[in-house]
């Protein structure tokens, strides 16, 4: 069997997955390329989950965002099990479905005994609906909206305060609420860890959290209202994360505020150290593993507990990138060239930074295959291009691809995470279909929209509709 550690390149400049042992075995998938069962099939095809992606292509269209389940649910099982092996109390492992959150993926991640992460009422509606329990449904955000947090506390989720807003709404809410209401409180930590700046979470000036020095304020205001259950501490301190110093930072942080919240009488059960880890974009990436990275949390954890001399608290964390990114790829249909000589030569594909604004957004890197040659030379370097009436909508600055051809197939990896969730339809572009595959089956876990769901919406006022009518016709104000 073939698969990818890393894609790879031969002495003749012929891109090749090079041999590997099963995809069953313990490769920790953030730090991969491709998903687990990529391979390359007799016709020279890029194959993942056991379906040939030309034959996706042709069947679903492109741009498809094609996960891979046994990818998906090897990442979600290695956080459990690394958690088993290195925390001695309790623990849960909670989606940050922020990363993609559609019924499907969230309907995984609950099988796998997961928890699921929110951040608004949209995201807590399709978590409830995937069917994942109230009890282990935790709703973040720094600016939640009365209804939300309503939604959250009538439905039995746990509140993550952020602000003073959120707790003078939740104290108020609770007075008619049937039970007291579980709730966790966020500091801003103070740790700063190299990622791009939008992604960093941690540092003191940043939207999230009580700012530390509050901290008293807080744990007062939260003893004073008896239907305020104040269940635990939580922290994050960024995405994308390398290091692993960082969080060993953390620990002693958490542990710092527990004591502090224990003065106040507050029955602090539950640490959640957030999550971050990143995952592996290009062959220079170098992320820890999981099991590394779970090692290092509950290590620092419950040294930092051990120290003072407390009890284990339950223990949560919430990957979101590392759970889905690797799992992913999008599939794009290539077609025009633009060769300026001396500079560079642009391919354009189909999508662009309507299914994936990260490079725009984050100047975020990708490699790319073309999944109908996976065994022809490398023989050009190319700036792939979106479709989209902006500049800036390049894909990958320079990708190393073999001769294309228009129509071929070029699949970009590791876009499970922030693509799906960040796309638009800038451009009125309907936005792709997402298929499920596994043994060799794809299951449509996203439809394709069409042109008529782009209108769907939309409201004509009747003066402006013109005499000759409208075709397709169009809901009226």
């Amino acid at each position: 069997m073939l698969s990818t550690r890393p894609v790879g390149v031969d002495n003749s400049g012929r891109k090749y997955l090079p041999a590997a042992a099963s995809a069953s075995e313990s490769r920790s998938p953030n730090q991969e390329l491709m998903p687990l069962t990529a391979r390359v099939n007799r016709a020279d095809h890029l194959e993942i989950g056991g379906c040939d992606v030309t034959v996706l292509v042709e069947r679903f269209g492109s741009p498809l965002y094609i996960v891979d389940e046994e990818t998906l649910r090897t990442a979600c099982r290695q956080y459990r099990e690394a958690l088993s092996r290195y925390y001695p109390g309790q623990w849960q492992v909670i989606y940050a479905s922020k990363a993609w959150s559609c019924l499907a993926i969230c309907a995984v991640a609950a099988q796998e005994g997961l928890g699921i992460d929110v951040v608004s009422g949209g995201e807590l509606h399709t978590a409830l609906t995937a069917g994942a329990s109230p009890e282990s449904i935790y709703l973040h955000g720094n600016n939640k909206s009365r209804e939300e947090l309503q939604l959250a506390i009538e439905t039995g989720c746990t509140v993550v305060a952020d602000n003073w807003l959120d707790l003078l709404t939740i104290a108020d809410i609770s007075k008619k609420a049937r039970q007291p209401v579980r709730l966790m409180l966020r500091f801003t930590p103070g740790i700063e860890c190299h990622t791009h700046e939008y992604i960093r979470t941690g540092h003191l000036d940043s939207k999230f959290g009580f700012d530390p020095d509050w901290a008293d304020e807080v744990f007062s205001f939260v003893s004073q209202h008896p239907a305020l259950s104040c269940t635990g501490l939580h922290a994050h301190i960024g995405s994308q994360i390398f290091e692993l110093q960082p969080h060993e930072d953390l620990a002693g942080v958490l542990v710092h505020w527990l004591k502090k919240a224990a003065q106040y009488g507050l029955p602090v059960r539950e640490l959640n150290v957030g999550g971050g880890l990143g995952i592996r974009y290009t062959e220079s990436d170098d992320p820890p593993s999981i099991d590394a990275w779970v090692k290092t949390v509950c290590v620092s954890i419950a040294g930092a507990l051990g120290s003072e001399g407390l009890p284990l608290p339950k223990l949560l964390c919430e990957p979101g990138r590392s759970i889905v990114g690797p799992a992913c790829v999008t599939a794009y249909t290539a077609g025009s060239q633009k060769a300026i000589p001396g500079i560079r030569t642009y391919l354009s594909v189909d999508g662009g930074m309507s299914d994936n604004p990260r490079p725009i957004t984050y100047q975020a890197v990708y490699r790319a295959v073309v999944a109908n040659r996976m065994g022809d030379p490398l023989t050009e370097k190319v700036t792939v291009a979106g479709k989209h009436c902006e500049s800036g909508d390049i894909l990958i600055q320079e990708a190393e691809l073999p001769k294309t051809e228009p129509g071929d197939i070029l699949v970009v990896p590791g876009t499970g995470a922030y693509n799906y969730s960040m796309a638009s339809n800038y451009n009125r572009l309907p936005r792709p279909a997402a298929v499920l595959v596994r043994d060799g089956e794809a299951n449509v876990i996203l439809q394709r929209e069409t042109y008529q769901d782009l209108l769907r919406l939309d409201r004509l006022p009747a003066r402006l509709i013109p005499e000759s009518g409208i075709t397709p016709p169009l809901p009226q104000e």
